[in-house]
């Protein structure tokens, strides 16, 4: 039996017992911890001080309860990804700057089309574009993976009224050939905005990225504008917090 040192909480010293054995590899990613009753013999504890440490686990991004499974470990990166502002669609025309960042890093990055087609836009769409509640938008949703690896939701939305129809959308095109296509119909973006929250992820989004429901996660709406400073789109990307860094840079006007 393990043995466990007051005064500190011992769900507490079972959590941290558990963190270091994924650390060193005991425990591999997409394989489960012992269950619960396990645990509780082993360390001599109930059931009830075993959950709390398991949730701690879940809640920092460790473990994922599944039914029927019990605690899968899931695969915490020690270096984080970064994630830079967009460059200048105009400079280059072709692949992406989301491409482009990973491939410097070593990784080989695929978007994946998912979903595209016209909808209702959700009232913080609709107030990111400026449009009522009743006008459509052209929404793609990607799944973004790095050496096949899921890394980033990402869920563009266009009023219809700049689409001028669902056919922009295909050929499918990264951020950069769409923002060319738009251009072409007269409304290119010349300005772009980020605005940045964590919050848990949903059911959807820790199924993609491989996490804990509820695990924080970076939601990052970028809105597009064109040269009478109209939205033309609002974009969501959705990334797990523990596995990316957000890098910003600019430069001051000369």
């Amino acid at each position: 039996m393990s043995t466990l040192e007051p005064p500190r909480a011992r769900y507490k010293q079972v959590a941290a017992l558990l963190r270091d054995a994924i650390r060193r590899g005991d425990y591999a990613p997409g394989s489960t911890l012992p269950s619960q009753p396990d645990l509780a013999r082993e360390y001599g504890l109930n059931q009830s001080s075993i959950s709390r440490a398991v949730s701690m686990l879940q809640a920092e991004g460790w473990v994922r309860t599944e039914h029927g499974r019990g605690s899968v470990v899931l695969e915490v990166p020690t270096v984080k990804r970064v994630r830079k502002i967009d460059r200048d669609y105009r400079s280059s025309h072709s692949g992406s700057s989301y491409a482009e960042e990973l491939a410097e890093a070593g990784l080989t990055p695929r978007t994946e089309l998912v979903h595209w087609g016209e909808e209702a836009p959700s009232e913080e769409i609709a107030e990111a574009l400026q449009i009522a509640p009743e006008d459509t938008v052209l929404v793609r949703k990607r799944h973004m993976f790095a050496d096949e690896k899921p890394v980033q939701l990402a869920i563009s939305h266009i009023p219809m009224q700049v689409a001028g129809g669902t056919e922009i959308a295909m050929p499918d095109t990264g951020p950069s050939g769409m923002y060319e296509r738009l251009a072409q119909r007269g409304f290119g973006p010349v300005r772009f905005s980020e605005d940045i929250e964590v919050r848990g992820a949903t059911a959807e989004e820790s199924a993609f990225l491989d996490i804990a429901q509820g695990q924080p996660v970076f939601q990052v709406m970028r809105t597009a504008f064109d040269t009478g400073d109209r939205p033309v789109e609002a974009c969501l990307n959705v990334l797990a917090a523990l596995r990316w860094r957000l890098t910003y840079t600019w430069e001051q006007p000369r």
